[in-house]
């Protein structure tokens, strides 16, 4: 098994995640459209912009959301056969040195990155989402990976989706910061104690707001730098931003982050030698009708990856926070 250590990269890789398996129908008969997000994305030049290599993507099972009877989620025995050929994909990429910037679908493909760092040894995640995705309900009900992703990752569910191969967990809570979350469910109706009880280093957006973003990063990658880690990856989920600025997304709730504090954020994670890759999940592309979204979401990420300093990539790149 190897193990990866960060360090200069030597080139980014993109692979598309088309998929939507982690996403609830929002009415019958309803086909969630996050699973274009790759092609969208693709459209505004985000490869040519980045200097990437572009990997292809690793189709996805069909969209099937009624309760997969082994695993309780929606779409799980999809999901249970998708996480691994993602896995593959990301982890040839990485055992290159290259990093991955991974272009979902929804916030289940972070399996897929997840499990192929657990492949390689012990990693940390950058959790970045206006979510929790720590929703355990106190009825039973049918569960959606989307909102549970980050329960997933750090070992909470099925074998057939947080242990393949025996692999579980696959990021410790202790190697794991959540950041800017704004959400973390409604007492009434999930078990919001175990969220705030995991041993996650928790950073709401409250925090970010108070100490700032330069201070919060700071202290995320004291944790995510730790020299028993081989380095670590970023989740992004664009609901983390505020519906004002994002509002294609399946969930948008106010109070987000400015477009300008989310770049900011992702230049200084971006900066350190330990990152390994990168993944974008939730934009739905049906509700961005004229493209002027995800034009911004590219520009968002040109100008963090540039601000970096480490990817090739002019430093003196301008754009307003539009």
């Amino acid at each position: 098994m190897p193990n990866l250590r960060a360090s200069a990269p030597g080139g980014i890789d993109v692979i598309g995640a088309p998929s939507n398996l982690g996403l609830r129908p929002l009415r019958p008969g309803h086909v969630p459209g996050a699973f274009r997000a790759p092609a969208a994305l693709r459209a505004h030049r985000l490869v040519d912009r980045l200097g990437a290599r572009d990997r292809g993507d690793v189709a996805a099972p069909a969209y099937d959301p009624s309760p997969d009877p082994v695993t309780g989620y929606r779409n799980g025995a999809g999901l249970a056969a998708y996480t691994p050929r993602l896995a593959e994909r990301i982890g040839a990429s990485l055992d290159e040195g290259r990093f991955v910037l991974v272009l979902g679908g929804d916030c289940s493909v972070l399996l897929g990155g997840a499990l192929a760092l657990r492949r390689r040894g012990r990693h940390g995640l950058l959790f970045i989402d206006g979510h929790s995705d720590f929703y355990f309900p106190h009825v039973a009900r049918p569960l959606t990976a989307a909102g549970m992703d980050l329960a997933l990752a750090t070992g909470h569910g099925p074998d057939a989706l947080v242990g393949v191969d025996g692999n579980t967990p696959y990021f410790a809570e202790t190697d794991t910061v959540v950041y800017a979350y704004r959400d973390h469910g409604t007492p009434d109706e999930v078990d919001t104690a175990r969220f705030e009880r995991a041993a996650f280093l928790h950073l709401p957006i409250e925090r970010v707001r108070a100490d700032g973003v330069a201070a919060t990063m700071g202290e995320a990658l004291r944790r995510l730098e730790r020299s028993e880690l081989g380095g670590f990856w970023i989740h992004v989920d664009v609901d983390v931003l505020d519906p004002a600025v994002m509002p294609a997304v399946d969930s948008p709730d106010p109070g987000g982050l400015r477009l300008a504090e989310l770049e900011d954020a992702l230049a200084f994670a971006l900066a350190s030698p330990r990152v390994l890759g990168l993944e974008l999940t939730i934009f739905d592309p049906d509700l961005d009708a004229d493209g002027r979204l995800a034009e911004r979401l590219v520009g968002l990420l040109e100008r963090a990856f540039a601000r970096a300093g480490r990817f090739g990539l002019a430093q003196s790149i301008q754009g307003v926070h539009r």
